[in-house]
């Protein structure tokens, strides 16, 4: 691990929390000086009116604005391309993201490729993304994914894989954060998203590679506000209070790992997205605790500041006791998150264990270096086994 001292951390130019925010969109675009707006987001999107807010805030400043709404989970590639045409077409210089990971992810791409003739098939790596996006506000609609504030899209191959393509261009210039807009969001999704923003935060904190004092610090608080208010967020998700704060949660997450990196759960968890379709958070969430356990051993001493962190009620004798508390808090909180937590529940059939093992130690493998302890091919079947 590198000199805790020695780092460089890349964050977005504003973050702007505000209920009631999204009503402000066409003053932040006009001051970022576009004048043609495309918004991204799924169907859901439009029918909860979010979008229409956004076209009315632009109009009002004077900026045309037209919406692509036909955002799919898992971005796959071609519907990338199919916005960038939209794009295109509508001569947008200006967008805006508006929903979960997907809507984000594609929102970046779209705002990256408008003005660039580079095949996305090119950009998929660290760095390797050429060009300049255009003007670019992210609005998350779930706490989740912690996009807004990354330089991270993962899109979906025409062979079903997960791609990353890691790019500072991919940084909004606004994070706009509406706690009003995550107030429907259902629980079962209020639960994986916000589980998923928890993983960051500990993937972020015990990474082998780049974690450092910032990134250290914003895990830290993000896991406070998370596990803090999960089980609140869950259960009464009318509750402002804890829907800003898993939001906020979120954002730090995200802040943390586009800096630190994700790990061994993330990697486990691609192959269930690409393949199976079952929800980014909710593929954490079945792997997040078999991994914790497996990486006790070597990660106890950064576990047990997280558990002192999270619980600061409780006393722990030993740094051992601390984080053993904190695998045995994560291993009752999720299946109290009512998410189904075996494969076989999600249609994942036995047989394509070794395969998925095989993608994960071979194609994703960058991940399982920044896990906390090595992680064999054998390692990562076990471990596959254990939650079929």
């Amino acid at each position: 691990m590198g000199h805790m001292m020695d780092y460089s951390f890349r964050s977005v130019r504003q973050i702007l929390c505000e209920s009631g925010g999204l009503a402000r969109v066409g003053g932040l675009m006009q001051g970022l000086g576009a004048s043609r707006v495309l918004i991204v987001c799924d169907p859901g999107i439009v029918t909860l009116g979010f979008s229409e807010t956004a076209v009315a805030s632009l109009t009002q400043a004077g900026i045309a604005a037209e919406v692509y709404a036909r955002v799919a989970a898992d971005p796959p590639v071609s519907m990338v391309q199919e916005a960038v045409a939209a794009a295109r077409t509508f001569k947008a210089d200006g967008v805006i993201g508006i929903g979960g990971g997907s809507s984000l992810d594609t929102a970046k791409l779209v705002a990256l490729m408008i003005d660039s003739s580079q095949p996305i098939e090119e950009m998929y790596g660290t760095n390797l993304a050429t060009g300049t996006r255009v003007p670019l506000i992210q609005v998350p609609t779930t706490a989740g994914t912690g996009s807004e504030v990354t330089w991270v899209s993962v899109v979906t191959d025409d062979e079903g894989r997960k791609k990353a393509i890691y790019a500072p261009q991919l940084l909004p210039d606004v994070a706009l954060l509406d706690p009003m807009l995550t107030l429907g969001l259902p629980p079962r999704i209020t639960a994986a998203t916000g589980l998923d923003a928890m993983v960051h935060a500990i993937e972020a904190y015990t990474s082998r590679t780049a974690k450092n004092l910032v990134s250290d610090a914003l895990a830290v608080k993000a896991l406070q506000l998370l596990g803090g208010n999960i089980r609140t967020a869950v259960a009464d998700g009318a509750n402002v209070e804890a829907r800003a704060a898993m939001l906020q949660g979120s954002l730090l997450a995200g802040m943390a790992f586009v800096n630190a990196s994700v790990a061994a759960i993330h990697a486990l968890a691609y192959p269930l997205g690409a393949r199976y379709h079952v929800p980014h958070g909710h593929s954490n969430a079945i792997v997040m605790a078999p991994i914790m356990r497996f990486n006790l051993p070597v990660a106890a001493p950064a576990y047990a500041e997280l558990a002192r962190q999270m619980m600061p009620e409780r006393s722990f004798a030993t740094d051992a006791a601390a984080a053993e508390a904190l695998v045995v808090e994560v291993e009752e909180l999720v299946p109290a998150m009512g998410l189904e937590l075996k494969m076989r529940e999600l249609g994942v059939p036995r047989e394509a264990i070794p395969s998925m093992a095989d993608e994960v130690d071979t194609g994703i493998r960058r991940l399982i270096a920044c896990n906390p302890r090595d992680m064999s091919r054998a390692d990562i079947e076990a471990i596959y086994e254990s939650v079929y």
